[in-house]
């Protein structure tokens, strides 16, 4: 009964969604050119949800036409849906943000994670099932020293991603030579969303006070404004520093937009420092490989537990 219940919820919600597209069918195509390419059905009903019903909240948006506050509003849902179904966890100010917006917005089945302490704490557990269980899954003991192991991009995603980013090289490399090259009077980011779109996919942008990043070497000097960190189905491209969050994400923008300057570009699987730990993170590359001098990640969708 429970289950039928549950489905009776989501169609009902489909059915409010629906009925507003139909209501309003100058939105239903221009949303739908607003999913990612990898996005099953169930995260883009949710985001699609999330994205028309705080539509009200950002006046400015018109349909069809880009702006700083759709950018806003698609890069929060992004992050919202990232938190949903990948478990990803962002400074307490977004996340704040993202479940404001997000009330009343039930997802129906949604992935069910658990924090670092709530696994550690199962070692009190006397059940000789439950600490065979522990073992079958490697996990640490309580007050061992470790840390619970992070999973990481699976074996073939760079693999499977390599032919949608071989196609985004030969759009990026057509629209920089259409606009005259790459050069500091471009709107980088602009052309790179463009691009991305284009291929029916959307970057994901997240954003941390500089202040905020643990590696960041203790002498430094300047400690104001934000770092932007630009990803594109999972896989990193790029991080920028700025003033704000717009200027962050330019300098992201352009930090992406190089890799793209080479012969071709590779996903590849490196390490990188995520809030103090190595991690292993998909990466897009030029043929110059960077992967030693990578910037700490600022998001990691690949970990089952966040990161203590």
């Amino acid at each position: 009964m429970r289950f039928v219940s549950e489905m009776a919820e989501a169609e009902k919600a489909e059915d409010v969604v629906s009925e507003f597209l139909g209501q309003n069918p100058h939105l239903a195509q221009w949303v739908e050119s607003l999913r990612g390419h990898c996005e099953t059905n169930k995260q883009w009903g949710a985001r699609r949800e999330f994205i028309l019903r705080n539509m009200e909240g950002y006046p400015t948006i018109q349909p069809g036409h880009p702006s700083p506050s759709l950018d806003r509003l698609l890069s929060l849902s992004m992050v919202w849906a990232n938190h949903i179904f990948l478990g990803c966890l962002y400074p307490q100010p977004v996340m704040d943000k993202i479940t404001a917006m997000a009330e009343g917005l039930e997802v129906h089945e949604a992935p069910v994670r658990k924090t670092r302490d709530e696994i550690m704490g199962r070692g009190k557990r006397s059940s000789l099932s439950e600490r065979e269980d522990d073992v079958s899954q490697k996990r640490p003991k309580a007050g061992g020293a470790g840390r619970p192991p992070k999973p990481g991009p699976p074996p073939q995603a760079a693999a499977e991603h390599q032919p949608f980013f071989n196609r985004l090289y030969k759009t990026v490399a057509w629209r920089l030579v259409s606009a005259g090259g790459f050069g500091p009077n471009l709107d980088h980011f602009d052309i790179l969303r463009a691009c991305v779109e284009g291929a029916k996919a959307s970057l994901s942008c997240a954003f941390v006070p500089l202040r905020d990043i643990p590696d960041l070497p203790a002498g430094r000097a300047q400690r104001d404004g934000q770092v932007c960190e630009l990803r594109c189905l999972s896989v990193y491209l790029g991080t920028g520093y700025g003033r704000d969050d717009a200027a962050a994400r330019a300098m992201a923008s352009k930090e992406a937009l190089k890799t793209f300057q080479g012969r071709k570009v590779t996903v590849r699987v490196c390490r990188r420092r995520f809030r103090g730990s190595d991690v292993e993170d998909l990466v897009l590359l030029d043929e110059q490989t960077r992967g030693a001098g990578l910037p700490p990640a600022l998001s990691y969708p690949f970990q089952s537990e966040p990161a203590s």
